[in-house]
Parts: C-alpha cells; structure tokens; sequence
C-alpha cells in the first residue's frame, strides 16, 4: 500500500537531503518511490511563476495533485516542499489519503551556514525579500509525524527515524 511523506521545512533545513537518501532506503527495499522535489517541479512545470503566495498556493496544489496521482496508483511519494502555511500542509492532509507528515527542524543560525542555493546569502546582503524562514513567514507545523532536529542527527539517522514512524503507523 502506497503513501505519501510530506517533508516541510525552509530552505536548508534539509528536507532535499532526507527526500533522496528516504528514497534509495526505500527503493533499496524494493519499494516504488518518486521524489517530488518543490523547486524541480517548479522549474519543469512553470520556470515563470513567481513567488506570491497566490503563486505558491497554486504551486503546492499541484504537487498535492502529483503526489495523491502517484499514490493512488502504488507509488510511494516523497514530497520535498516548503509549503510555508499549516492550511496548506492540512489540505495536503485532507486529499491524500495516508499522509505522514515530517519537519525537519533546523535553527536559523544552521541554515544560514547550509544555504544550498546561496538564498541566505542573497537575501543577507538585501537581493531577495521575503525569504521564507528568514523574513518570510513559515508556519512550524503544530502536530507532524514526526519531528526530526536535523541539526542534530546524521541524515542516516533521519531515514531510520521514518522508517521507524512508518513502520509504527503500519505503512511498511
């Protein structure tokens, strides 16, 4: 039986990096897995579309309709997406039927010296406003899954962790 796990968190917390390595323990397990990853989804489907939260309301539908899609037809589904607003994650919630829900908790000071895509950096110097998780608004997530502090724990440990939350909710 298929499901999807929504990995939430701003950028540098390290939600890409758990996507990928949850995805090869899986697939190593001989499970059917595909990472929907926010930004690759973005860049393919729409390189255009802003980022106004009307924009990335649209956004995350689409990967909420991508990611029951896939589910409903056996697919395990990783979703790596910011997916700032609670509203948001529980309409997620609300149309994908086993939903599993992980925030990889990250302090700022963390992310900062993480930033994958140099967006601290920009939005430091002034280039960028509104950096979700910066001086844009993220709404943490009031009662996930699973809370993982990855500032704390190795990414192997993470994978294990929801393995460990997956098996407990009987998903594997």
């Amino acid at each position: 039986m298929s499901f999807v796990i929504w990995i939430t968190g701003p950028s540098g917390a390290g939600k890409t990096t758990l996507a990928r390595a949850l995805a090869d323990k899986l697939q190593s397990m001989g499970h059917s897995v595909e990472v929907l990853d926010g930004d690759g989804v973005r860049k393919k489907l729409y390189p255009n579309l802003g980022f106004s939260k009307e924009e990335r309301w649209m956004h995350n539908r689409v990967v909420v309709e991508m990611a029951r899609l896939l589910a409903k037809n056996g697919v395990i589904v990783i979703v790596s997406i910011i997916s700032p607003y609670r509203e948001w994650r529980e309409y997620a919630r609300k149309e994908i039927e086993r939903f599993v829900e992980v925030y990889p908790r990250c302090p700022l000071e963390v992310r900062i010296k993480r930033d994958p895509g140099g967006l601290y950096s920009k939005a430091l110097r002034g280039e960028i406003k509104g950096l979700t998780g910066l001086d844009g608004e993220y709404e943490e997530p009031k009662n996930p899954e699973l809370i993982l502090d990855t500032d704390k724990m190795s990414v192997e440990e993470e994978v294990e962790a929801v393995l460990r939350k997956l098996r407990e909710m009987e998903y594997l």
